[in-house]
């Protein structure tokens, strides 16, 4: 099936979903320098899987708000893991140079894991919690550091370390 680039913030009213699909799919990638990242590395956080791209305006738009999320949530379990699809690191890097971004970017080359979460429509999210499940899905742009996300997520760390 050929990836569908739709900008789904316009289109879609962008909210969490209960995931009803069964376990994760793989994520295996490298980050910008070359490092690899498995999901299963962060067993024990919560975890957001962010897929995007440069050119897509929603996606760009999100990701202070998924900045001020991270930082709200700073000393806490949780780990954001931006999957960018397919586009030249150069292009990467020069986005991430104008924008004050200090959480994981992964690179997805062939769009394989990408397909494999079925993130068709950009930007699309999953969230992870501490016990390795996904328990949300969420296509579309979204105001991540508003108050109800931010207790939304809360919800998925483990007891003891909230």
């Amino acid at each position: 099936m050929a990836f569908l680039g739709f900008f789904a913030g316009a289109a879609l009213a962008a909210e969490l979903k209960i995931w009803k699909g069964g376990p994760p799919p793989a994520l295996a990638l490298k980050d910008l320098d070359g490092r690899p990242h498995r999901l299963a590395d962060y067993k024990g956080q919560v975890v957001l899987i962010n897929f995007w791209a440069t050119w897509c305006a929603p996606c760009r738009d999100e990701m202070p708000s998924i900045q001020r999320l991270k930082e709200k949530l700073d000393g806490r379990p949780f780990v954001v893991l931006a999957v960018n699809l397919d586009e030249p690191e150069s292009r990467i890097r020069k986005f991430l140079s104008e924008m004050r971004l200090d959480f994981v970017v992964l690179l997805d080359p062939e769009r394989r894991v990408a397909k494999a979460w079925e993130a068709r429509i950009l930007p699309a999210s999953f969230i992870v919690g501490a016990d390795g499940r996904v328990r949300y899905t969420l296509v579309g742009e979204i105001n991540w550091d508003k108050e109800h996300m931010v207790a939304r997520i809360s919800e998925l760390f483990p007891a003891s370390r909230k």
